[in-house]
Order: C-alpha cells, then structure tokens, then sequence
C-alpha cells in the first residue's frame, strides 16, 4: 500500500469489487454518483491494495464480487462480504439508497445470500466483463484507487 493510498482510506470505508466486472463497474458507478458525503473509497480486489487489505483479514481474493471495509486500518476495521457488503455501503449513502440498505438487510440473510449467489456466478455472462480495469475519469481517482493507466 502506498502513503497516498493509506492516507486516503484510513478511517474511511473501502469498497473492494471486480475490477473486470462490469456489472461491479457499475455498482461502484452508482456508489460513486449517490456517496454525496464522499464516504466511501474503491479498489479492485485484484489491485496489489486490494489484495493486502483482503490479507489483513487472511482472506485470498474471493472471485464473487464485493467487499466492504469500514473503519479501514483502525481498531475498529471491520469486513463485509457479499451481500452484506451491499446492504452495508447502501446504508452508507444518502437517501433513498440508505432506506434500500436498511431494507436489504431485512431480508433473512441466507435468502440474500442465494440470490447473490446466482448473480455473482452469472454475472460475466449477463453484464460482460473488460479485459482490464477501466480507469476512472480525473475527476474520480482520489475516491478510485489501485487503478492506474
């Protein structure tokens, strides 16, 4: 992890997605859009940043999707993964989406969970997949990290 990277997301939550999803391309794309209070901070899982955050927990990459890590590098650091990542950084947003996480989180978690499952495993054939991690506009890089031209 470099300084700038540290420094960027300590304290803060980081959301760890499929850098070649590009259904998780578009999550984070929405995250991105409705993070008003600028939250939230984003890496692949498959950027060397996303695999040290993962090994904090002594986890290798998982291959379905997102990760959530609030309070990053503090003692109070704590990891979400699949569903729960979702339902957890849409309670990070504003309004309505917040309402959608609290609402998400309602659902009895093993039902979340099997429909994230079928999603997950079929995500590269609904939405696609790129051959490389897109790299963010300008505008957005302090917010996107591990992703460089």
């Amino acid at each position: 992890m470099t300084e700038p990277e540290h420094i960027e997301i300590e304290g803060r939550a980081l959301v760890l997605y499929d850098g070649v999803c590009a259904l998780c391309n578009g999550v984070v794309r929405l995250f991105l859009k409705h993070d008003k209070l600028e939250k939230l901070r984003y890496a692949p899982l498959q950027s060397p940043l996303g695999r040290e955050m993962l090994a904090r927990f002594g986890i290798g990459s998982p291959s379905d999707g997102v990760v959530l890590i609030t309070d990053s590098l503090t003692p109070r650091e704590r990891l979400f993964m699949r569903s729960d990542a979702i339902g957890a950084a849409l309670e990070l947003l504003s309004s309505p989406w917040r309402l959608l996480g609290r609402s998400l989180m309602l659902v009895p978690r093993r039902l979340r969970e099997f429909a994230y499952g079928i999603v997950a495993h079929m995500r590269y054939r609904l939405f696609g997949r790129y051959t490389t991690c897109p790299v963010p506009p300008p505008s957005l890089r302090s917010r996107l990290l591990g992703v460089y031209e």
